[in-house]
Order: C-alpha cells, then structure tokens, then sequence
C-alpha cells in the first residue's frame, strides 16, 4: 500500500514538472477515484464460494428456508437443513434435488430432544472450516384481536418464534463462535409495526429482535456478526399465512366476546387480512439475497428492511412520529371504521 503512494506521489510530480499545475489536479482527482472505487470493491467482496463451510437453516420445509437451503447448496457450502417434517414434501425435494453436501434434520425448533440429536448430528459430519452459520428462519404466522387469541395461541406463537430461536442459537453458538461466523434472525416488519390484529405475532418478533440485539452486541467481542431480517408482505412467496373461516374465528369465542364483537365484522376482517396476504410479494428473492449478503460479505448489516420503495419510506417517517401520531394512522384504514362501527360498544 505504501509502495503504489510512493510511486503516485512520484508520478504527480513528474506531471506537475512537465504539463503544469491543472494537469496534476485532474491527474490527482482521477487516480483518487479510482483507488476509492478500488477500496469499495475490496470492502465489499465476501464468500462467493462456502465450500468447505457449514450453514444450519431452521423451517426448510418451504418459503425462505426451502430457497435458501437451494441456493447455499448451489454455492458450495455444507448444508444442514432442519424440517419440522422430515418426511414432508418440501424435506424430501430437497434430499432428492440437493447435492451430497445437503443433508436434511429432523428440527422441531420448540423441543429439546430436536435439537440435541440435531447438534449431535452436525458436530459428527461438519466440513473442515466448521459450523460457519445458524440462521433463525422457522416460524408461524396468525393474525386476530388480542381477545380473539387463548394464553395457549400465545404460548404458541413464542415457542416457535422466540424461544425456538433462542434455543436453537444457545445450542449451536459455541460452533459459529469458533468459526468466527455468522447467526441471523429472520424477523418481521411487525416487530417495530404494531398494527391491529398482528398482537401475538408482532409480540414474539419484538422479543426476537430484543434476543438478536443483545446477541449482536455480546457476539461482537468473538468477531461473530449477528443479522436480522426483517420481510415485509411476502405472504404469497411462503407458506407462513393462516388460513381459517369466519366460522372457526367464531366458535373460538366465548359468549362474552361474542357480545362484544359482531360477527359480520369478523368476516370483513378474515376477508381483509386475506386480501392485504395476497397482495405482497409473488417472489422472495429479495429475501434469499438479503440472507446470502448477511452470511458472506465482509461487513453485513445489523438489519435489513425488505419492503417496496414506497413502505421503505413510509417507514422512515413513522419511527420519527410521536405515539399519538402513529396510533392515529390507523384510523385513515377504512377497515378501522368498519370495526368500530360494528362493535356493541
């Protein structure tokens, strides 16, 4: 590095002897660009091959996790894909399209024997370079009232969600830490969004995000990078949405609740919720590019917001608003109106 200065520090002076001041200043503002752009290509080159390195995915079954185990496997890293269903469709797809370096777990993230037999399992056939990374990408998705849902909906959505992760990550840190390598969480837009009917999911991403900051900052001292990623509506592109009738919404009410909330609403909000899933993201490319940049370049980011242009901007706004400001724009959606004017207040 000090060498090529010398030399450029030489050349210039030779330019100013011979052709003048300007010259020099051209000649300066040129090479001056192109060793930045130089430095930028550097700091920005990562993995372009795994081989030899090891990724564990949580909730391969399909949506990002089915992808992403693909497309680690086509860049040559070792990877363990953990299926809630070993024996689903999407597990064996994967066992019979992958290359011999994919190997499919049985992982249910929510129990402990799970993930001690899959921790004995990676520790027995991990490449040379080790476990590189664990990413955090099994989860579910439900959407109701905050009455609408039992403590056990609840407990549900954090098994998974939250403690799932947290599990996972405790048993394979020592792994990732002496590999100096990678965790990610796959979070949500409703972690820091809190928008009507998204209370139990939106309560087990913020936990999620709180688990994955603490992380980050502890992880840092063993030169570990700790990412989240947080989609936004990529309902079509994955097999996170819940699907369920007016009437199934309704049976789960008790009589009080019932009183309270009226049944044709119940049916407009269950059409809602459907229509706004089916309006997202057809695709989750953007996702499995998010996460193939957190697991290989050289400085990943902390978080990475995967919306359209228009919500990255919305978004940017918001989290500026004070709390008054915020609550209210969820009065403009006309669903609001709807609601409030059907319930037996």
């Amino acid at each position: 590095m000090w060498s090529a200065l010398v030399s450029l520090v030489i050349l210039l002076i030779c330019v100013y002897l011979y052709l003048g001041v300007h010259i020099v200043v051209y000649s300066a503002f040129t090479v001056g660009l192109l060793l930045m752009a130089q430095v930028l290509r550097q700091r920005g080159r990562g993995m372009s091959e795994g081989f030899e390195r090891a990724v564990l995915i949580t909730g391969c079954d399909s949506g990002f996790g089915y992808q992403l185990a693909k497309t680690l496997d086509s860049m040559g890293f070792t990877v363990f894909a953990g299926c809630l269903c070993s024996d689903g469709h999407g597990a064996q797809t994967l066992a019979k399209e992958g290359s011999q370096r994919l190997r499919v777990l049985q992982l249910d993230v929510t129990r402990d024997e799970d993930v001690r037999l899959a921790k004995t399992l990676v520790e027995a056939n991990l490449p040379e370079k080790g476990l590189w990374a664990v990413v955090n990408n099994a989860g579910i998705s439900d959407w109701g009232e905050t009455e609408w849902n039992s403590i056990e909906d609840y407990q549900k959505m954090a098994d998974i969600n939250l403690f799932g992760s947290i599990r996972t990550s405790i048993a394979f840190l020592p792994f990732v830490r002496a590999s100096k390598g990678r965790m990610v969480f796959v979070s949500s837009i409703f972690a820091f969004f809190n928008c009507m009917n998204m209370g139990a999911y939106s309560m087990s991403k913020r936990g999620l995000e709180a688990f994955a900051d603490c992380l980050r900052v502890e992880l840092s001292s063993f030169d570990v990078k700790v990412s989240i990623i947080q989609p936004g509506n990529f309902g079509p592109a994955t097999n996170i949405r819940t699907k369920k009738t007016t009437q199934e919404i309704w049976d789960k009410l008790d009589e009080e609740h019932k009183l309270i909330f009226n049944r044709s609403y119940i049916e407009i909000a269950n059409s809602y919720f459907q229509s706004s899933c089916n309006a997202g993201f057809k695709d989750c490319r953007m996702v499995i590019d998010a996460m193939v940049h957190a697991l290989t370049a050289p400085n990943p980011k902390a978080r990475y917001l995967l919306v359209s242009l228009v919500e990255r901007m919305f978004f940017s706004v918001f989290s500026l608003l004070p709390t008054v400001i915020t609550d209210a724009v969820f009065t403009i959606s006309p669903i609001y109106h709807k609601r409030k004017a059907m319930l037996y207040l």
